[in-house]
């Protein structure tokens, strides 16, 4: 027979307490490591998840479930154990800190050679040729629309980094027009790096698009009888 007064006295369930020792599960990955390395830093992802565990996700085994990729994750946990910083994959490291928002991190890796250099020299760079990220997608656009039952497409590209560069391709322009050609045009930019290294921008971002491309001069004056504009560029995917 149950005591009333014992069952009256039986503690409940009470909040979700953390132990020192956490388990987690990240991406299918286990790790087990302490609470204070988690929070050690306020404001970051990890010490609000960890901070009020009842919004945490736990998987069936009950350790502490993070949605992400698992690779990158142990650079992440040797930073906060011991403040050693990545020596490998630094923009996935560094895309992941971004993640988790551990400020200190973040700002170390955009100091090193490869963060510095993206985010700093060529994103500025890019962001100073008007129109870039939509040039970039029309020209995927126009190459996957040719690619219709033929093995290669190709997309007519014009850069031009001046002014002076610019006028001097204008009756070009006006005749590839008139020809029915579709042109993509980038510039003129007012930044230092000069038509190869735009070039080269364009070729790389299609590239990390999963895209097999390459480019080469266009030879203006074969078909319009005309002097070599150097600003015409035919950009040619391959697609099986």
């Amino acid at each position: 027979m149950i005591n009333p007064t014992s069952a009256a006295q039986s503690p409940r369930p009470g909040p979700r307490t953390i132990s020192t020792i956490v388990e987690l599960n990240v991406g299918g990955e286990f790790y087990t490591t302490t609470l204070g390395t988690l929070i050690k830093f306020p404001g970051s992802k990890l010490a609000e998840m960890f901070s009020s565990p009842a919004k945490a996700c736990m998987d069936a085994k009950g350790r502490f479930f993070i949605d992400r990729p698992s690779t990158y994750f142990r650079p992440i946990l040797d930073y906060l154990r011991s403040g050693q910083l990545p020596s490998q994959h630094i923009p996935e490291v560094y895309r992941e800190a971004q993640f988790y928002e551990i400020k200190p991190l973040v700002k170390l890796l955009e100091d090193t050679p490869q963060i510095f250099g993206e985010q700093v020299a060529r994103k500025q760079f890019l962001l100073r040729v008007p129109g870039y990220s939509e040039n970039l997608e029309l020209i995927v656009r126009m190459a996957r629309a040719e690619a219709v039952a033929a093995r290669k497409s190709s997309v007519l590209v014009c850069a031009v980094h001046t002014e002076e560069e610019d006028a001097q391709c204008a009756e070009a322009l006006r005749a590839l027009e008139a020809d029915k050609k579709s042109v993509v045009k980038f510039g003129p930019w007012k930044a230092a790096p000069d038509t190869d290294d735009l070039l080269h921008c364009v070729e790389v971002d299609i590239k990390a698009q999963g895209y097999t491309v390459f480019y080469e001069r266009y030879p203006l004056e074969k078909v319009f009888r005309a002097r070599l504009c150097p600003a015409f560029y035919t950009f040619i995917f391959t697609w099986w």
